[in-house]
């Protein structure tokens, strides 16, 4: 049984999310403030979490960055902090989804389940992948460019993770946006997509300013070329 791990400190809203993730065969259990969290994310084992970001005694951004420091684990943030910093940011730190309140829960529950399902297909025999002098460890997380180790956000690491393990395909926006993120460009638009790429590129590229590993198809969207 998939076990949830949740921070939110509106006593309405986790009686009816507990309810509703339970009927979903899910459990969960809740904390109130980063100071619960800190000591039952220590003591417990999670499949996801969802986080709310303002708490009484600080973030949930804080407890993002802690829990990826040891663990890949699924984080879908919760939150009323619906402006684009905060969602960038919650994408950039780790966060692998970010709903903003008020919400529908079908809409909260399917994304939930998409989230559990990607996690699932992750966690598959292949512990590296190899392209163009670029290397990715998905055990440990880390990025190497000729042996050198990269440093990418959540959201950079995501990205190139979905160029590699989908090479010489040209990937459209909205496919991109979906697989990363499970929507259809609601909160990244594909402005804030070609930022990422922009990133990434300027981190992988020996001249960014004529990619040759992530290459634009015009029209189409984006591949990563393994042709030399």
């Amino acid at each position: 049984m998939k076990r949830l791990f949740l921070l939110e400190d509106d006593w309405s809203l986790i009686n009816g999310l507990s309810f509703a993730v339970k009927k979903q065969g899910y459990e969960i259990d809740v904390a109130r403030t980063t100071l619960e969290a800190d000591t039952l994310w220590a003591n417990g084992k999670y499949d996801l979490a969802i986080l709310d970001v303002a708490l009484p005694d600080g973030s949930g951004f804080d407890l993002c960055k802690k829990i990826r420091q040891t663990s890949k684990v699924p984080i879908m943030f919760l939150t009323a902090a619906d402006e684009e910093t905060d969602i960038i940011m919650g994408l950039d730190i780790g966060g692998d989804d970010y709903i903003t309140k008020p919400f529908k829960l079908a809409i909260f529950l399917s994304r939930l389940n998409a989230l559990l399902r990607r996690s699932e297909n992750f966690n598959t025999d292949v512990t590296e992948l190899k392209s163009n002098d670029i290397s990715i460890s998905l055990l440990k997380g880390e990025v190497y460019k000729q042996g050198k180790l990269l440093l990418l956000t959540a959201s950079e690491y995501k990205l190139l993770c979905l160029f590699m393990e989908n090479p010489d395909q040209i990937l459209s926006p909205e496919q991109i946006l979906g697989k990363l993120w499970d929507c259809s460009g609601h909160y990244v638009d594909n402005n804030s997509l070609t930022v990422y790429i922009r990133r990434l590129r300027t981190k992988i590229e020996d001249n960014p300013g004529e990619p040759k590993r992530i290459v634009t198809v015009r029209g189409m969207g984006y591949k990563w070329n393994t042709a030399d």
